[in-house]
């Protein structure tokens, strides 16, 4: 870990991986939760950083960090959050093929894999999620898109994601979901929240 801080109340903490931002999140909000982490107003990961804002001394929670042992982060036993999608993206097939399978290759592999919500960014309620093996990783699209309707399923690089609104955006379109990925109204009102398993139902058929 390498802690910085950041202002008179942030603190910006630096890892190597996904896996061990990961593991520091869920050590922070356990301890957090138990009462033994010293008040912070908010805990944000990103794909190799933790950030803390709201501390009272950041400097004394570096001197403290170091005497922390973080474990793997626990397996998460709450209900997967399930999302119906409809594998019917522009994209497919190139998916497919740089997959080396077909489109009914890549909804069964897509769907068949338990994703988690490394961190989330972009937009509001869109989560980054983890899971695909590297040799499924895929790159972004050469020319991105300038408009990507609302509820598109998307690869890029590590991470699958779900457009909560419609934007420009250069991600592999593999298919499309009704669900709302943010509503102000909802609490919390993104679907999607860091740590949060994710499964992916198809609904029709591959084209």
């Amino acid at each position: 870990m390498r802690p910085l801080p950041v202002g008179e109340h942030g603190l910006l903490i630096e890892l190597d991986s996904a896996e061990e931002v990961g593991a520091l999140h869920a050590e922070l909000l356990r301890r957090a939760a138990d009462g033994t982490l010293p008040p912070v107003g908010e805990i944000v990961p990103a794909a190799r950083t933790v950030f803390l804002d709201g501390l009272a001394d950041p400097r004394g929670l570096i001197t403290e960090l170091a005497t922390w042992d973080v474990p793997p982060r626990p397996a998460d036993d709450r209900p997967a959050v399930e999302i119906p999608v409809r594998y019917d993206g522009p994209d497919l097939a190139d998916v497919a093929a740089l997959w080396d399978t077909t489109p009914e290759g890549v909804v069964r592999r897509h769907s068949g894999t338990t994703f988690h919500v490394a961190f989330c960014g972009f937009a509001p309620g869109f989560g980054y999620l983890t899971g695909l093996p590297e040799p499924l990783h895929v790159p972004r699209r050469d020319t991105p898109r300038t408009k990507v309707p609302v509820g598109s399923v998307a690869l890029a690089g590590p991470y699958t994601g779900v457009y909560p609104r419609s934007s420009p955006g250069g991600w592999q379109l593999i298919g499309t979901t009704d669900a709302v990925l943010w509503d102000p109204r909802r609490k919390p009102a993104a679907l999607l929240t860091p740590g949060t398993r994710v499964r992916f139902v198809p609904l029709g058929t591959a084209r």
